[in-house]
């Protein structure tokens, strides 16, 4: 038996490191994200070489030109180059036609109360500083820098010795590259065990709908768009790409890289044109082909911009598609910031359209795949813009074919995508678990001695007005009352125990002052006189703290603070964005709490809708339930975000320029400033150990306490 046969080629090698890992995170569960560290280190080296070598690489490839030739040949490789970007970013704005119309809702996320970044051209192309580009990772700037240094370098006399050290640094860096690309398995493993430990099922398959989006557009592109734009723009049949691109594309696939078979495809397009009569060593044709196939090499491929899609499916993922405003913008910074390579690029990006960071890792488990038929890709666009850019010289170039082809590639892209869709909202199985995941909600504390329990008597008039701390102590248990509905700070789940942030607070209180729990649901306007008579000692569920109530209720200090944002149907997501789109919408009626809070709200909704209507609402659940007809609800955001698990149909917006934050607090008795004293020393107490911010991380940003079983 041959053991050479049995070893495992370094693509198999990284298939098997991606299925361990995924199975090793699935069995291990949330323990597995400890290899995360690991993921990142491989990240880390990958990213290393990138930005060296493309700028050593660009200069050195520009620098080799003279300025005739560099001159012809780079307004027929410019032209053509951006003439296949443009197809290719039209192409990404069609694949979101395939993404299933499932329902989704969150948790509340950060992003909402990220200010989105403006399109600074100036900040991302023009490198005042090139150190400073090269260090904080800005892409575009570090591709003019390098780009502007190749064409003054074409100029420079006796740079023979300059191109040489460019290129053995170049080549150096590569040799990086090799090295850190065969820790792959160890790095995929530690990647894909990370992420999958922290997964559930509904990531996973929609993790399935990005490759199956994905392979429909690379087959399109592959064996339609492109191959056409020579079959239809120049005497090069269709027959003809396709025989001369099979055996590199095969061969590129196997090997990972387009840059093995760059000689492959020199020596192919050659022969294409000899076939058509063209020879001759001093041929400017056939010296094109020379320039533009390593030249084209440093710059972004089709099968490179491909992947810059995975930013529209983030937006898609986390259920904060991109709007159709941002698209300019994506476009742009997608087409330079691809120069990077995807390492880089997607990173940059995600930070950009304040999408999770940790995206990327879902990005790499598919990579694994779609970074093999990217490459295959790419191969296909190097013979396209060489055998173009011959044409360009011979002058056989019809522009008109071009256009042509692209209209109708744009049309059968768009047609595919959707027929996509359709089959993958049948055939994928999904099941929205939002719902389900929320309300199974279990305590992070417990507490002994825990009961729900009615209202109970109030206290003698000679206990009413001793200590409450000495009466709680004495009595051996923490009356809580709670309102009801108070997503997601107190509230029933399925198993009909009361839970919740403010829930598992009390939980925390009663089990330092080494007492049980009573725990009282009680309406808010009866909370002040069961507090001074002696019902119950606190009053919790998100009590927002304002200087009205203040003066009529006794609070503890600030324990938690919230944004003031809408609840809004789906579809209306995008004309909610920014205030100036609010306004543009027309007369608008915007409902708010009845009673307590409607004192809240209204002051709000005056100052940033004067025109508006305002409709007190009993419940967040009468409007979301449809009892309600208006436009939009002014809420708590976090809050918010809860009840939208419960009715998907709708989202939360913080509208940009919108900027108001809520203080929730505790509601102490009266007349009882040692108690007082206490709660608020005690409050400080678990900030600073971190209590407050593990229940925020559980209730409000819904991160599992538990592995995934």
């Amino acid at each position: 038996m041959n053991l050479r046969r049995l070893k495992p080629s370094p693509f198999q090698l990284v298939i098997f490191s991606l299925i361990g890992g995924i199975i090793f995170g699935i069995l291990v569960g949330k323990p597995a994200g400890k290899l995360e560290i690991v993921g990142e280190a491989y990240i880390r080296l990958l990213q290393m070489t990138v930005l060296p070598y493309i700028m050593f690489s660009l200069i050195g490839g520009l620098g080799r030109l003279n300025m005739d030739m560099a001159k012809r040949i780079g307004i027929a490789g410019a032209g053509l180059i951006l003439f296949l970007w443009a197809t290719t970013m039209l192409t990404l704005l069609v694949m979101p036609f395939a993404y299933p119309d499932w329902t989704s809702a969150s948790f509340f996320s950060s992003s909402l109360i990220t200010k989105p970044a403006s399109f600074d051209p100036l900040t991302l192309y023009i490198p005042s500083n090139p150190f400073h580009v090269l260090a904080n990772t800005i892409v575009p700037a570090v591709v003019v820098f390098s780009i502007a240094t190749g064409i003054a370098l074409i100029m420079v006399p006796n740079k023979d010795g300059l191109l040489q050290v460019l290129q053995n640094i170049s080549d150096t860096l590569m040799k990086m590259a090799s090295f850190v690309a065969k820790l792959a398995p160890i790095g995929i493993f530690a990647l894909s065990a990370a992420a999958a430990g922290a997964l559930d099922f509904q990531s996973l398959t929609r993790l399935q709908v990005y490759l199956w989006v994905y392979a429909g557009a690379w087959l399109v592109l592959t064996f339609f768009t492109l191959p056409m734009f020579v079959a239809w723009a120049t005497p090069f049949s269709y027959r003809d790409v396709l025989r001369e691109a099979r055996t590199p594309m095969v061969t590129s696939f196997a090997a990972g890289t387009v840059l093995v078979v760059l000689p492959m495809i020199i020596v192919r397009a050659k022969q294409l044109l000899a076939e058509h009569g063209v020879e001759g060593e001093d041929n400017e044709a056939l010296t094109a082909i020379d320039v533009l196939v390593p030249t084209a090499y440093s710059f972004p491929s089709v099968g490179t911009l491909l992947g810059i899609g995975f930013i529209l499916f983030s937006g898609w993922f986390v259920g904060s598609p991109l709007d159709i405003t941002q698209y300019p913008g994506f476009v742009v910074t997608g087409a330079v910031s691809a120069f990077g390579t995807m390492v880089v690029a997607l990173p940059f990006m995600l930070d950009y359209f304040h999408l999770p960071s940790d995206m990327f890792q879902l990005y790499l488990l598919g990579s694994v795949m779609t970074a093999r038929f990217a490459t295959v890709l790419a191969t296909m666009h190097a013979l396209v813009i060489s055998l173009l850019g011959a044409s360009v010289m011979l002058g056989w170039l019809k522009k008109k074919g071009l256009l042509q082809v692209l209209m109708a590639s744009v049309f059968v892209m768009g047609l595919f995508m959707w027929g996509l869709g359709m089959v993958l909202t049948r055939v994928l199985p999904y099941e929205y678990t939002g719902y389900e995941s929320f309300v199974s909600m279990t305590s992070l504390e417990k507490v002994d001695n825990e009961r729900i329990v009615k209202l109970p008597e109030k206290l003698a008039n000679d206990l009413a007005s001793s200590p409450r701390l000495s009466v709680i102590r004495q009595r051996g248990t923490l009356r809580v009352g709670f309102p009801g509905d108070a997503l997601p700070f107190a509230f029933r789940n399925k198993q009909g125990d009361v839970v919740g942030f403010d829930i598992d607070l009390m939980r925390v209180l009663a089990g330092k002052l080494g007492v049980g729990l009573d725990l009282v649901k009680l309406d808010k306007t009866g909370a002040e006189s069961a507090l001074n008579e002696g019902r119950i000692d606190v009053y919790a569920g998100a009590l927002i703290l304002t200087t009205e109530r203040a003066l009529e209720w006794e609070f503890s200090q600030p324990y938690l603070y919230e944004h003031v944002g809408l609840i809004i149907p789906d579809y209306r997501r995008s004309a909610f964005s920014t205030l100036d789109k609010i306004r543009n919408e027309g007369p608008l009626r915007i409902g708010i709490l009845k009673v307590l809070d409607e004192n809240l709200y209204r002051p709000i909704v005056r100052q940033y809708f004067k025109d508006a209507e305002i409709v007190p609402v009993d419940s967040p659940r009468d409007y979301l339930s449809g009892k309600v007809e208006i436009d939009a609800m002014m809420y708590s955001a976090e809050s918010a975000s809860a009840w939208t698990l419960i009715f998907p149909q709708y989202s939360v917006v913080i509208p940009q320029g919108l900027e108001y934050k809520l203080a929730l607090s505790l509601v102490l008795p009266k007349h009882q400033p040692d108690f007082r004293y206490f709660i608020n020393l005690w409050l400080e107490i678990e900030k600073t150990e971190g209590l407050m911010k593990k229940l925020e991380e559980y209730w409000i940003y819904g991160q599992a306490k538990q592995e995934t079983q």
